[in-house]
């Protein structure tokens, strides 16, 4: 019979959302001038048995394959899969350099390449391992549609706004197929651990750019790229404010409303520690800096959707070349011999 929606055990997480959400879909497209191939995750809603919206946002690699197709007016090929290795939706979500194929991430995970089979419908591929395969197209000739509202990450519901429609073609499916989903909202949530996972894994990629830096962490409160701590080994004047500048220019960074700079003694994944040093360490006109530049369209704090202003803490240990002239003082550390001396005498 024809391809519905309607028999998968899709959810509504949150009161106000417009409808049902496919929160954990793997989207597959492709760029019709290079042939490269994007996964990445937008959330899906469903409007009936056979069309969806597809909430891609301004910034990501999907919408800028879709603005071609729109230049074009041809037909938008769009995959759609569920389930499979978890290496899948982690890989859809990491902030990969341009072009770098997020399957050849998951194999690498995962330590054995991913098979890939062509869809029904079109010449796109999903892992031969999927649980559910939702193949579709996108009319460029056909208005755009409201999508939401939705209970986002952000902890706030996203507000309805237009995107495209998918309308599907194909549902296929694998014997004793598993449905996986995730609520997201106030954090931490299961994508906080998500995207704590991702800081780790491209900490190495960081330091190939900035070796000075000791560590990043994204706290829960900061919804992933609102608040960045980042700690460096400081060994000149203003290089707190290079490392500001080179996060804002790299990818999904130039989100990052808020970056704090610390030094490499500071655990960055300890917010109250960061504090302490913000509060003991800046003076708060000569140690911030304002900046401009794309924001997050899911921050509903923006005068106008996706551009902003951004902050910049520099909260490292002031050097004379910075304009500081007075003797820095020792923090408070009790002497090593002591500590020891005490924990020897200390009951076991």
């Amino acid at each position: 019979g024809d391809p519905t929606l309607l028999n998968l055990p899709i959810l509504k997480c949150w009161p106000l959302d417009g409808g049902r959400f496919v929160t954990l879909p793997c989207v597959v497209t492709r760029d019709p001038d290079t042939g490269e191939r994007n996964v990445g995750m937008y959330r899906v809603q469903v409007y009936d048995s056979r069309t969806t919206g597809m909430h891609w946002q301004l910034q990501k690699v999907a919408a800028r394959h879709g603005r071609r197709y729109y230049e074009t007016g041809q037909r938008m090929p769009v995959a759609i899969f569920l389930g499979g290795d978890p290496m899948y939706p982690f890989a859809a979500t990491a902030p990969l350099p341009d072009g770098l194929d997020e399957f050849l991430l998951a194999g690498y995970l995962r330590r054995k390449s991913v098979e890939l089979v062509k869809c029904e419908t079109s010449d796109l591929e999903v892992p031969a391992n999927a649980d559910f395969v939702i193949e579709g197209y996108i009319d460029p000739t056909e208005p755009l549609r409201m999508e939401g509202p939705f209970g986002d990450h952000t902890g706030y519901y996203t507000l309805p706004e237009p995107y495209p429609v998918l309308h599907v073609t194909c549902v296929t499916h694998r014997r004793d197929a598993v449905y996986p989903a995730t609520i997201v909202g106030i954090p931490p949530m299961e994508d906080f651990y998500i995207g704590a996972a991702s800081v780790k894994l491209f900490l190495p990629v960081f330091r190939m750019n900035f070796p000075e830096i000791i560590d990043i962490a994204l706290p829960a409160e900061g919804v992933f790229h609102n608040l960045v701590f980042v700690s460096i080994r400081k060994t000149y004047p203003m290089q707190a404010y290079k490392i500001m500048h080179g996060l804002w220019g790299m990818g999904q960074m130039m989100f990052t409303k808020y970056i704090v700079v610390v030094d490499e003694g500071v655990d960055v994944h300890n917010t109250s520690e960061v504090l302490f040093h913000l509060c003991a360490n800046t003076d708060p006109g000569r140690d911030s800096l304002f900046s401009k530049g794309p924001a997050d369209v899911l921050d509903h704090a923006t005068s106008e959707m996706a551009v902003g202003s951004k902050l910049g803490i520099d909260a490292t240990k002031k050097l004379p070349g910075e304009g500081f002239h007075r003797a820095w003082p020792p923090i408070i550390r009790m002497d090593p011999a002591i500590k020891s001396r005490i924990d020897s005498l200390r009951p076991r």
